[in-house]
C-alpha cells in the first residue's frame, strides 16, 4: 500500500482519440507499479493524472529589469516556473564592475551584484506562489540569501518559498569549472545551506544534483547517471556529517538531468536512476521515509544537442528530448529555444519551446498512463544496463574513499579522474561525428539549405554593461558603508569557525547590500581560491 496521500485527478478525458478508454498503468501489479518501492515506473502512483509536471523556462539576460519582463511574458503564455539564468561574472562571484568581468555583464545571463538587483529580478512576482530555481552554484549560498531578504522585504516570509537552488558544486569540479573555493570548503557551504533550509525552508530543494552539466561537458548518458548519483550519495555523507539526521534533509533533495537525442536511453536512465537512488539511501543510508527514497528530478532539452546550421530543426530534437523526459516521469521540465546554439533565446523562440511542453501535455495523451514504455523488453534491458555500469562507478569511487563516498568523489576530482573520463567520451563522439559514423543532420550530412539559415537574434549591447556597472556603484554609494564593514567582518569571522552555519551571516550581509563580489572576497581570505591542474 502506497504512503502517499491520494491527491485529486486532473479533469480530463482519460481515453485515446477514438474513445479507447486508458488505465492509469499497465502491466503486472507489483512492487514495481509506480508511487512504490523502488520507485522504478516513477514516484508518484497517479503521476501525470493529478499533476502534469512543472513547465518551467531558463530566462535571464541583460539587467534585471529586462529579465523580470521576460519572466512576467513566460508566466502569461503559461509557464508556471521561473528557471533563472546569471551571467558569468555572477556565477564567478565577481562583480560587474570589476576588470575580470569587462564584456560578459548580462551576457549569458542576468547581471546580480547587490540584493537591489534580486529585488528588481522578481519585482512584481508573488514568490509565495511561483516555484523559482536558480542556476548557480559556488556563490550559491550568497543569492539564496538575496533571495531570501528579496521575498521577505516584499511580504513573502522564507518558509512559503518554494524552488530550487542548484548549488551542486561537485560538478563544478567535474564539468562545468565555475568554481571559486577549493573543494572542502565549498562542501561546507553547501550543507550550510541544506541545514538551513531544512530548518527554515520546508518548501525549498536546497541542492539540484546536476547531470546536465557533465552532459554537456561530454560524457555518456551512463557516465551522466553514475556520477550525478555518486556526487549525490557524497552530499548525503556531507550532510550526515554535519550533524543532520537523513530523513530529515533527504526529502528535499532534487536532481537536474540532461533529455539528450538517444530517445530510448535517456528513459533507461531516468528509470535507473530511481531504482539506484531508493536501493542505496535505504540499504546504505539507512533512510525509512519515502519521501527520502524518491529521486524527483527536473529535466532540460540537450543543449548540446542543438545546431547553428538549420536551426529550425532544433524544434524536431527538442521535442523528441523533451517526449524522452516525460516518458521517463521527470517532475520538471525546460526545453530549449531553437536559437540558442546562436545566441539567447528571443522572446517568439522561448514561446516556441514553452509551446512544445504543452502540445505534449495536451494533446498526445502520452501523460495520460504513468511509466508507458515499462515493460518493453529493450527499454528494461537498457535500464538493467545503465544501473550495471553505474555500479562499476560506485565500486571504483568506494575504493578510491575506503569506503566513502564523499572521500572518493573528492579524491576522484583531485586526480583529474572525472575530467579525464568526460574528455575521453567527448573525443570518441567527435571522431565518431568527424567519421560520419553519428550523423548530425545538417552538420555532417543533409546540409542542403545551411546558405539560406538568416534567423533573428537577441543581442546584449555595451549599454547593458554600462548601465549594470552605474548601477552597482550607485548601490554602494547610497549604502551604510560602517554596516556593510561589520557584516563581512561577520562573514570572514564566521567562516574561520568550521562548525558556524554561514546562512545568518550572509543574510545580514546581503540586507546591508554588501555586493556578491564583496562577500565573495571575505569568505576567500579564509577558504582561498581554487586552481585546477589539468588532467589528461
Amino acid at each position: 500500500m502506497t504512503s502517499e496521500r491520494r491527491t485529486p485527478i486532473r479533469d480530463v478525458d482519460f481515453e485515446t482519440l477514438s474513445g479507447i478508454p486508458l488505465e492509469p498503468v499497465y502491466g503486472p501489479s507489483d512492487e514495481s507499479a509506480p508511487g512504490e518501492f523502488p520507485y522504478l515506473r516513477g514516484p508518484y502512483t497517479t503521476m501525470y493524472r493529478s499533476k502534469l509536471w512543472t513547465m518551467r523556462l531558463f530566462a535571464g539576460f541583460g539587467t534585471a529589469r529586462e529579465t523580470n519582463q521576460r519572466f512576467r511574458e513566460i508566466l502569461r503564455s503559461g509557464g508556471d516556473g521561473l528557471s533563472t539564468a546569471f551571467d558569468l561574472p555572477t556565477l564567478m562571484g565577481r562583480d560587474s564592475d570589476d576588470s575580470l568581468a569587462l564584456g560578459e555583464v548580462g551576457r549569458c545571463g542576468v547581471a546580480v551584484d547587490t540584493l537591489a538587483d534580486v529585488e528588481e529580478l522578481y519585482s512584481g512576482i508573488d514568490l509565495g506562489e511561483v516555484s523559482t530555481s536558480m542556476t548557480i552554484n559556488a556563490p550559491a549560498a550568497i543569492l539564496l540569501a538575496m533571495y531570501v531578504a528579496a521575498a521577505e522585504k516584499a511580504g513573502t516570509v522564507r518558509e512559503r518559498l518554494g524552488g530550487t537552488l542548484q548549488n551542486d558544486i561537485l560538478k563544478e569540479y567535474q564539468a562545468q569549472k565555475e568554481f571559486i573555493f577549493p573543494p572542502r570548503p565549498s562542501m561546507r557551504l553547501v550543507s550550510d545551506v541544506v541545514r538551513f533550509c531544512t530548518a527554515e525552508m520546508p518548501l525549498w530543494h536546497p541542492i539540484s544534483i546536476s547531470g546536465y552539466h557533465i552532459r554537456e561537458a561530454g560524457s555518456t548518458a551512463a557516465q551522466e547517471l553514475a556520477f550525478t548519483l555518486a556526487n549525490g550519495f557524497a552530499y548525503v555523507e556531507s550532510a550526515i556529517e554535519s550533524g543532520l539526521e537523513v530523513d530529515d534533509f533527504a526529502p528535499r533533495l532534487s536532481f537536474f538531468f540532461n533529455a539528450h537525442i538517444d530517445f530510448f536511453e535517456e528513459i533507461a536512465k531516468y528509470r535507473a536512476a530511481r531504482r539506484i537512488w531508493a536501493h542505496t539511501m535505504r540499504d546504505r543510508y539507512g533512510a525509512t521515509d519515502a519521501r527520502s527514497l524518491r529521486l524527483r528530478f527536473h529535466t532540460q532539452t540537450a543543449g548540446v544537442s542543438l545546431t547553428a546550421q538549420q536551426p529550425e530543426v532544433n524544434l524536431v530534437r527538442t521535442a523528441l528530448e523533451a517526449l524522452a523526459g516525460v516518458l521517463g516521469g521527470t517532475q520538471s521540465l525546460h526545453t530549449n529555444s531553437m536559437d540558442e546554439a546562436l545566441a539567447l533565446p528571443t522572446e517568439k523562440a522561448a514561446r516556441l519551446a514553452l509551446r512544445t511542453q504543452q502540445v505534449i501535455a495536451h494533446e498526445t495523451g502520452v501523460p495520460h498512463v504513468a511509466d508507458p514504455l515499462g515493460g518493453s523488453w529493450f527499454v528494461e534491458e537498457l535500464t538493467d544496463e545503465m544501473e550495471r555500469r553505474a555500479g562499476e562507478v560506485f565500486e571504483h569511487l568506494d575504493r578510491l574513499g575506503d569506503g566513502s563516498m564523499l572521500d572518493g568523489v573528492l579524491t576522484a576530482i583531485d586526480d583529474g579522474w572525472f575530467q579525464s573520463e568526460i574528455a575521453e567520451a567527448a573525443y570518441r563522439f567527435e571522431r565518431a561525428v568527424n567519421a560520419e559514423k553519428r550523423v548530425i543532420v545538417g552538420v555532417n550530412r543533409y546540409t542542403e539549405g545551411n546558405e539560406d539559415d538568416d534567423l533573428d537574434t537577441l543581442r546584449i549591447g555595451v549599454d547593458v554593461e554600462t548601465e549594470q556597472v552605474k548601477r552597482v556603484q550607485s548601490v554602494k554609494a547610497d549604502r551604510d558603508d560602517d554596516a556593510v564593514r561589520r557584516a563581512l567582518a561577520r562573514v570572514s569571522a564566521d567562516a574561520a569557525e568550521p562548525t558556524c552555519n554561514l546562512m545568518p551571516a550572509l543574510l545580514e550581509a546581503v540586507n546591508a547590500y554588501a555586493t556578491e563580489g564583496e562577500i565573495v572576497e571575505a569568505l576567500a581570505g579564509v577558504f582561498g581560491r581554487y586552481v585546477e591542474r589539468p588532467a589528461f
